[in-house]
């Protein structure tokens, strides 16, 4: 644009020292649009690691934080009132700025050159410095804005009222629709989406079933727990940990129900020279405990905090119900995981003849109903809190098994064909025509 093009315009007016205040106020303002800006993007960006660090750190402004969060409703509405307020303000005194320093001949170029100035001051130093920053900063940003935010918070709450009130209102009027979508309809979304593979969709199918998946569902039974006495000498010991192949091995005091620490196979490496003298039960550590109906993603989040590997299952008495590891949660997700030191799968049934199989008693029902081709749930109404084959037979017979017992549900045949004293061992499974 040309001197003279320039002149016919705009005509711009010799700078005054007085006009430095109108400046200093207008970055201060700006100032105010940056931090009520980037603390919205901050606080709602901290993770949870961040969250918990916040939490059991205790401080003037880590409490700040804490109460500001608790209340998100209240904490948006009253950004949003401050950010306007501070921007009308910004707009306000940039125009007559802008008025001071020049004079326009042309109404139309004043409002777009007005326009174009503000916005730009504005989006610029008012919108996305502030929130690229508090993106990559949240936690700083978090600190700096706490306390004068709980501030504003105070000073706003007739005017947050206002609007939380009104929201609500929206909300009960069924203008804002809130869509829940169940654990079934994302597992039945999953079976007609095409593209992914049979692993991803497991994988998915996974991770959709994940936060309702209780620690008794994925555990070891207490039968298959391969434990020390705390009395062993350590020549067996070694002998167990060489034999078990496990690398953190539950120690008790009597019986299994009185677990009283973990064995770290690690911790034993540099001892293994010594004899029956030495106190092996001095590198015991604490053993960690979870109750059965907790839900594994719950129980994941204590493994990470907690930093433990391995949790001894109990039931609402303290008893030993089994054991559950970090692996056994990622294989609900991911499949099964093995490595080189793992043993080949075991089987547990075979085909007698048509119709006719035999499993081992700690077979699962499902398993049972996968292989009959039955549907699943067939022996929910009999199953009661049992999990495997034999305890389903438990559970109706309501006594002790014993060899020849036998028993037919849903066309189903049960015959006990092995037992060991109180435990069953071995059951036929015969498909009734």
């Amino acid at each position: 644009m040309s001197t003279q093009l320039l002149s016919t315009i705009v005509t711009f007016h010799a700078f005054e020292l007085a006009w430095v205040w109108s400046i200093v106020v207008i970055i201060l303002l700006l100032l105010c649009s940056a931090l009520a800006s980037g603390s919205e993007t901050a606080l709602f960006s901290l993770s949870p690691q961040q969250l918990e660090s916040i939490r059991t750190r205790k401080s003037g402004t880590n409490r700040a934080i804490m109460k500001l969060l608790s209340d998100q409703d209240r904490l948006l509405a009253t950004i949003l009132i401050f950010n306007n307020l501070i921007n009308i303000l910004v707009i306000s005194l940039c125009s007559n700025f802008i008025d001071k320093l020049m004079e326009f001949h042309n109404g139309g170029w004043e409002f777009a050159i007005k326009t174009i100035a503000v916005t730009f001051i504005l989006l610029l130093f008012g919108e996305i410095i502030p929130k690229v920053y508090a993106s990559y900063n949240p936690l700083g940003m978090s600190k700096i804005i706490a306390l004068p935010l709980e501030l504003l918070t105070r000073l706003f709450r007739p005017l947050s009222w206002v609007l939380e009130k009104y929201s609500d209102a929206i909300q009960n009027r069924g203008l804002v629709q809130h869509e829940n979508i169940s654990m079934e309809e994302l597992e039945n979304a999953l079976e007609i989406t095409e593209n992914p593979s049979q692993t991803e969709k497991e994988m998915l199918s996974g991770i959709v079933q994940f936060a309702s998946t209780e620690v008794e569902e994925i555990m070891h039974p207490r039968m298959e727990i391969r434990a020390i006495d705390q009395d062993e000498k350590f020549t067996e010991v070694k002998r167990i940990i060489i034999e078990s192949g496990f690398s953190r091995i539950p120690v008790y005091d009597g019986n299994i129900d009185h677990i009283v620490g973990m064995l770290y196979v690690k911790d034993m490496l540099r001892h293994v020279g010594k004899g029956d003298e030495f106190e092996w039960q001095r590198y015991l550590r604490p053993a960690f405990y979870t109750p059965e109906h907790k839900k594994i993603n719950e129980l994941l989040e204590e493994f990470q905090t907690q930093k433990v590997h391995i949790a001894i299952v109990v039931d609402e008495y303290g008893s030993t119900l089994g054991l559950v590891s970090l692996e056994d949660i990622l294989e609900e997700i991911v499949g099964e995981i093995s490595d080189e030191s793992d043993a080949p799968e075991e089987v547990l049934y075979k085909e007698l003849s048509e119709g006719v199989y035999l499993f081992e008693s700690k077979a699962t029902i499902g398993l049972l109903e996968e292989v009959l081709e039955l549907k699943e749930g067939t022996f929910d109404d009999a199953r009661g809190e049992a999990e495997t084959i034999a305890g389903l037979m438990l559970e109706n017979k309501r006594e002790f098994l014993k060899k020849g017992d036998k028993m037919t549900l849903h066309s189903i045949r049960l015959t006990v064909t092995k037992a060991s004293g109180h435990k069953v061992e071995e059951i036929k499974v015969e498909k009734l025509q």
